[in-house]
């Protein structure tokens, strides 16, 4: 009877204590405040961290185990183990913590905390595996209850087993009595299923400056989301003490939707989103911070110092579970030119009464605590917004001269040399690999300003960094195939990179879909021109719904200039719907196929008309009769048979005789478990290498290459590569043995970032990776290399077209580092810094992220490009092929296209 009493005493708290977080935070701020104030002065940690709060339901106390940090500006962490085997739900977090004691605290969900200590110094990491923030919590924040129906996944076959708790402790002052601090926080969990799974989007400003005594200097975000439907109900907002106000938006057919907007002087809660705001496929993201430099007689950047600042818009959200993804990130302004638009609230400070200012305790306070127990004698970091020491956040935090131990580098020489010292330093840590010696090549040209012994510390630090961010048995780069890690792959000493003076990537296209070089070298582009392929260009029977707009009125196929990017010939007017795959026969013959349509055709270079066509006309279809959106077309130059890969919605390819006779067909759709040899998941590309008798096949959505005997279809061998990602869209063969490839973005969680490939046809290794530095890769849709080893990468998003050289062809520097090269290309001082770092902190995706997704993008990130980092994106690339459903297959898209909101959503 005892048992019972007091299980229902438990559960009225919990009842009253929810209903409390119903409420507005501001409402229960003092009450919150009181509450939480005397649990820093007296440890109160429980020793029952688990609580039974029923059959289904029961609470998780995380708490600091009575630690009493020595220095300002301190992390410390704990972990603590998921009780249960099985899936469970976080439905409430409830802080038990004090700003008095606590700058901030951060939870993170993981699997292999990175120690297992009672507790630990965070600069030892927090994971050592990918990390999600769960929760963060500063300035007093009240709880923060979810909505009915939506939880934080954890636990069971695919969510952390382990909780990890990182707490800043910035000013020590309030612990002169060496008293213990158990500060934490209380999770609600539940083992009923919730239909709805929560995640945390955040959008942080990384290279904001902020002049001193400028009055108003804003900093902007903005990214295009490319997932499934997520519905946003709660947001936080973070700056250091010169923030104003921090606004966020959904932006849509350039309107603005607010989703939030407060004070960071508030508590930085998670507040309500007032209206309901979902959002789609294609919407923009964008957030605004304002602050001011009055007071400040120095710049301030982007850091963790106590001088430094911060710009972060965090928003919770909820998705089907279905389609959960736990963590995205957004980290770049695609638009500026967008915010001349926003709302003018954006730019007005709110309002502070002076009861709700907090005190500036810690790392807040910076210069008015001077006495010997308070002063910051040697901040470490300032992760509030960061993962962890795996993830790229925390790479972020620390390049950003977080410690003053390693020297920021915003104010120290910000100069092109600087900023590309900086991307091979990211690309370097993040790509897990030993930085080694310096090159002293790198400091000899800093304009007589740079310092040798700074250059050499920070790569000192970084390399010691490296160090905490993972195993050490993880440092190389295992293949699925043949032997050898990076290193031993990258000692060809064969490298290409982009010819930055050819001016084709100005050239104006439509979405660009096809590549291929005539019998005079000269590059022949395959475009869209004002099409559009998008959620509304087919039904769920892959009909073509837009044969009202009638063919393109544009020249589909220019054919340029590989020099000077000069147009020399034009065609292809009025003849196609929706071009796709291109490629040119040895009689200077265009072989071209339209996914519309459902045909394949041989156009003449002066042709009218085609000569020859296979397919029946918008007629989608499985016989060798008729294809369903077939995506590529190569031509034997001895014997002259057609071999056309069919396609987003058929799984083979199919061999033609010359004069388009049908000869015979191989492969099948992929299985449920794994993609067998023969299976195909969108053939998406050929490249016919006649020397071998061999046909090659970019398997787009296995992400790998598939090789067979041309003559009879007999699989020989697969190249896959972990590097390759989910999804491999085309490859490109040159005489002498070299594949070229071009992969997808990441999807959210993923990886490997979206690059080129050389790689050697003999054993399939990979030699070399490249990106473009004007522009970023958004959708790499076709590659096609000649036989100098010129590569031309035509990008379907970014509706451009970039051209690589080998390097020994260009004026360059290159400087090895156990193994990867860093590629430094001259150009521009202003264009250099701005590519640059849209690269390190865009995509950074994002995927969206989108995509750096930093966390989705960058934790644990193998494989980053050499040179730095593509924009942040979270997918991106043809909306093709919907595994659920079936429905409209769309290319500018890789994963499954976003289903419509339903009603009861």
């Amino acid at each position: 009877m005892a048992g019972l009493i007091n299980n229902l005493l438990i559960l009225l708290l919990v009842f009253q204590n929810s209903c409390l977080g119903f409420r507005n935070p501001l409402s229960v701020f003092k009450r919150y405040k009181d509450t939480a104030s005397s649990l820093s002065n007296e440890c109160l940690g429980n020793n029952r961290p688990v609580i039974s709060l029923g059959l289904t339901d029961f609470a998780l106390d995380i708490r600091m185990p009575g630690v009493t940090p020595k220095q300002s500006d301190t992390y410390l962490c704990m972990s603590l183990r998921l009780p249960v085997d099985e899936e469970a739900y976080i439905v409430d977090f409830r802080p038990q913590a004090s700003m008095d004691t606590v700058h901030h605290m951060l939870l993170f969900g993981c699997n292999a905390p990175s120690s297992t200590e009672n507790y630990w110094d965070c600069d030892e990491g927090t994971c050592t595996d990918k990390s999600n923030i769960l929760y963060a919590w500063a300035r007093n924040a009240p709880p923060t209850r979810l909505p009915k129906g939506v939880g934080f996944k954890v636990g069971g076959e695919t969510g952390s087993k382990y909780f990890v708790l990182q707490v800043h402790y910035g000013d020590i002052s309030a612990f002169r009595d060496k008293h213990k601090d158990c500060s934490g926080v209380t999770l609600h969990l539940t083992h009923q299923r919730q239909p709805l799974i929560a995640g945390m989007y955040l959008m942080m400003s990384v290279n904001t400056v902020i002049p001193p005594g400028e009055k108003v200097v804003n900093a902007d975000i903005a990214c295009h989301y490319q997932n499934y439907p997520m519905h946003l109900f709660a947001y936080r907002v973070h700056t250091h003490k010169l923030g104003k106000v921090v606004s966020g938006y959904r932006v849509r057919n350039d309107q603005w939707a607010l989703i939030g907007r407060q004070s960071p002087q508030l508590p930085q809660a998670f507040y309500p989103v007032e209206h309901p705001v979902d959002i789609s496929f294609g919407d923009i993201l964008a957030a605004r911070c304002v602050f001011t430099g009055e007071g400040r007689t120095t710049e301030t950047h982007i850091g963790g110092t106590a001088n430094d600042e911060m710009c972060n818009f965090y928003v919770m959200y909820y998705m089907e579970a279905k389609h959960a993804v736990s963590y995205m990130t957004c980290i770049q302004n695609i638009n500026p030119d967008m915010f001349r638009n926003i709302p003018q609230e954006a730019n007005i400070p709110i309002p502070v009464k002076s009861d709700m200012v907090m005190m500036t305790h810690g790392h807040h306070e910076e210069t008015k605590k001077t006495d010997d127990g308070s002063s910051l004698k040697q901040p470490k970091r300032e992760e509030e917004e960061v993962l962890d020491q795996g993830d790229f956040y925390s790479l972020i935090s620390k390049l950003l001269g977080e410690r003053e131990d390693v020297v920021h580098v915003h104010k120290y020489n910000p100069t092109e040399k600087a900023e590309s010292d900086l991307v091979a330093e990211i690309a370097n840590v993040v790509q897990k690999k030993d930085l080694g010696w310096f090159d002293t090549r790198e400091v000899t040209n800093h304009d007589g300003r740079a310092n040798t012994s700074l250059s050499r510390d920070r790569i000192h630090k970084f390399h010691k960094l490296e160090s905490t961010l993972r195993p050490a048995e993880n440092r190389h780069f295992s293949l699925l195939h043949g032997e050898g890690s990076w290193e031993k792959e990258h000692t060809g000493g064969f490298h290409i990179e982009e010819a930055v003076d050819w001016p084709g990537v100005n050239l104006k296209l439509g979405q660009v879909s096809g590549l291929a070089l005539d019998p005079k070298n000269n590059l022949v582009i395959f475009h869209r021109g004002d099409r559009v392929w998008d959620g509304n260009s087919f039904d769920s029977s892959f009909v073509y719904q837009q044969r009202g707009l009638g063919p393109i009125e544009q020249n589909t196929i220019l054919v340029i200039d590989p020099n000077n990017a000069e147009v020399l010939d034009s065609t292809g007017k009025n003849l196609f719907y929706l071009p796709h795959g291109l490629s040119i026969d040895k009689d200077d013959n265009y072989w071209v196929t339209d996914v519309a349509l459902h045909q394949v055709f041989k156009l003449g270079t002066h042709d009218k008309e085609p000569s020859l066509i296979l397919g029946r006309s918008l007629q989608p279809g499985s016989d060798k009769y008729h294809f369903c959106q077939p995506t590529d077309v190569a031509v034997d130059p001895v014997t002259g048979k057609i071999y056309v890969s069919d396609g987003y919605c058929n799984s083979r390819i199919v061999v033609f005789s010359p004069k388009g006779m049908f000869i015979m067909e191989w492969g099948e759709e992929t299985s449920v478990d794994k993609a067998k040899p023969g299976q195909f998941q969108i053939p998406h590309s050929l490249a016919l290498i006649p020397e071998f008798g061999q046909l090659c096949v970019a398997d787009r959505e296995n992400g790998r290459i598939q090789c067979f005997k041309s003559e009879t279809g007999e699989f020989i061998r697969e190249i896959k590569h972990k590097l390759f990602g989910r999804e491999l869209f085309a490859v490109s063969y040159t005489p002498g043995g070299l594949l070229f490839a071009v992969n997808g973005m990441p999807h959210p969680g993923d990886t490997a970032p979206v690059q080129g490939f050389v790689m050697n046809f003999s054993t399939g290794e990979i030699i070399d990776t490249f990106i473009p530095v004007q522009k970023s890769f958004e959708m790499p849709h076709d590659v096609v290399a000649s036989e100098d080893k010129t590569v031309y990468v035509g990008d379907a998003h970014a509706k451009t077209v970039w051209k690589f050289m080998p390097t020994e062809k260009m004026e360059h520097r290159s400087v090895k580092k156990a193994g990867i090269e860093v590629q430094e290309i001259k150009a521009d001082t202003e264009h250099k810094l701005e590519s640059s770092s849209g690269r390190i902190f865009g995509r950074f995706q994002g995927k969206g992220s989108g995509g750096l997704n930093l966390g989705n993008f960058f934790a644990s990130r193998k494989g980053y490009s050499r040179k730095g980092f593509d924009r942040l994106s979270t997918e991106g690339s043809d909306q093709e092929k919907d595994e659920d459903d079936g429905t409209d297959s769309e290319e500018e898209y890789s994963a499954p296209p976003p289903p419509p909101v339903s009603s009861s959503s």
